[in-house]
């Protein structure tokens, strides 16, 4: 048996019935062009006969004295982790995203390691679809793509011979969750780190963190602080209901708007999902005059082959105060180029350890009730680097690579953004109750993105795609989202926005 570290354990603490702390990877896959008709039911039953589970699949809770800890599970069950099913007729993405939502609501039963493994067919344009959900104190999301990419290759015939993610497993068995906004969460990980590192490396964060609040205390519009960040629909309460929705974008499409604006890829992410949420604030009537204030985890890792707590969050705004969409980009990239600024000179420990003493203010005053009318922060953005090549999985073409990360009390909304070599994938989760018609932001985030590609000069054709394949319009005249097989050249609109995803 293995102990957990105080990070994980947090993780495990801190799960409630309204707030599972799991995180979730919706893939879509495209079956080869030879493929028999009933190809996912020959996958499904080739699947079900790989039992032999090793770490983290096969390792549940223990608890002894108080304490969690890892053990191998002797009666490893793969039929409770590894579920075949089939979608409703038609088989829209629609359909498949309900599906999504429901089982990313439900714990994980810690009786069982915590995974669970969806394996769905039925989806009208002929692809698969497989759901992965983990618990977040067994990995995190950088970690959680290692993993699922062991088990894919970049050759289609070597793919169709590899095992299951469950028998691949981690390269190390020390995987511990990537931090989130919650301080106590933060500063176990900054405690541990600064302590190998000694006092010493304590004073220039000492220094760095004064200079920054005596800049934010003067003015500086590019600084950002968490509990500064105006309460809005999104800090409400949660219930234990999830809604997910999904949506990619072309690669070169935006990073063609960034080397336009001079600004980065995840600059640009950030400004699509800015002015995103600008737009559906605005269509509610409750835009709030300062602007939104954005976890941003940064990658602290230095080694590519370790498994382990190497994120830390930094703050930005999202300018959503800001009408121009380009002037909004710009004001994005100067916060964030300050943040970089800030840390570029700090060790991993320093960053884990300034990241945390930022956030503890805010968080004091939240516990305390001091402050009625700014929260924490405002919503989660996460950007994860995915595949740089076309990659397979049991002869599949990988097509779809969408997050489901975990919300947080005051934090109803979570956008996760995997980029690849061709698309930039959007995975948005919230609260069902507290964010109504979510899956608005979809519409909004294109139109943010047509918004900056005509303020820089770019009139291109657009290869836009969301979750679904192209379908006949809706009776809204506008068809469903998709990542199609096919790649349009033009634009077209993801979701109606009559229609629920």
């Amino acid at each position: 048996m293995s102990k957990l570290s105080l990070v994980d354990d947090a993780f495990l603490r801190l799960e409630s019935r309204r707030q599972p702390l799991h995180i979730g990877m919706l893939m879509l896959f495209e079956p080869p062009a030879d493929a028999p008709p009933d190809f996912a039911a020959r996958l499904a039953e080739r699947l079900g006969k790989s039992v032999q589970a090793v770490p983290p699949f096969n390792q549940r809770l223990a608890q002894r004295r108080g304490l969690h800890y890892w053990q191998e599970d002797d009666d490893f069950d793969l039929a409770h982790h590894f579920v075949h099913m089939s979608l409703p007729k038609p088989g829209r993405i629609r359909e498949l995203l309900a599906v999504v939502s429901r089982v990313h609501s439900v714990h994980l039963d810690r009786a069982y390691p915590l995974w669970r493994m969806y394996l769905i067919e039925g989806l009208e344009d002929g692809r698969i679809a497989v759901y992965l959900k983990i618990h977040h104190s067994v990995v995190d999301g950088v970690a959680g793509i290692r993993m699922l990419m062991k088990s894919m290759s970049n050759d289609r015939a070597v793919s169709a011979e590899m095992p299951p993610p469950w028998e691949v497993g981690a390269a190390s068995n020390k995987m511990q969750a990537m931090p989130i906004p919650v301080p106590a969460v933060e500063g176990f990980s900054a405690l541990k780190l600064m302590a190998r590192e000694g006092v010493n490396a304590a004073m220039p964060v000492i220094r760095r963190v004064r200079q920054t609040l005596r800049e934010f205390r003067n003015g500086d519009p590019d600084i950002a602080l968490a509990g500064e960040a105006p309460r809005s629909l999104l800090n409400s309460k949660l219930s234990a209901t999830r809604r997910f929705a999904a949506q990619q974008y072309s690669t070169p499409r935006m990073r063609a708007v960034g080397k336009a604006a001079g600004a980065t890829l995840n600059d640009v992410v950030l400004a699509m999902c800015g002015g995103a949420l600008r737009r559906y604030l605005l269509s509610l009537g409750q835009l709030p005059d300062k602007p939104l204030i954005a976890g941003v985890p940064i990658s602290i890792r230095r080694d590519d082959t370790a498994f382990g707590n190497e994120v830390a969050f930094t703050i930005a705004h999202l300018a959503t105060n800001v009408e121009d969409p380009l002037e909004r980009l710009q004001a994005i990239k100067r916060c964030m180029d300050k943040n970089k600024e800030r840390l570029q000179a700090f060790s991993p420990a320093q960053v884990m350890a300034y990241a945390a003493t930022m956030l503890m203010p805010g968080a004091l005053n939240m516990l305390f009730g001091r402050s009625q009318h700014n929260a924490l922060g405002s919503v989660v953005v996460s950007h994860v680097p995915g595949p740089r090549e076309d990659i397979y999985w049991q002869g599949a073409r990988l097509t779809g690579l969408y997050p489901a990360s975990l919300l947080f009390d005051t934090l109803a909304l979570n956008i996760t953004v995997i980029s690849r070599h061709d698309y930039v994938d959007f995975g948005l989760i919230a609260c069902r109750k507290s964010v109504p018609q979510m899956q608005r932001l979809l519409d909004y985030l294109e139109d943010e993105l047509a918004a900056l590609e005509a303020r820089v000069g770019i009139v291109a054709s657009r290869a836009v795609t969301s979750a679904v394949p192209a379908t006949p319009a809706t009776s809204s005249g506008k068809p469903p989202a998709a990542p199609a097989n096919k790649r349009p050249a033009t634009r077209r609109k993801p979701v109606s926005r009559k229609e629920p995803a």
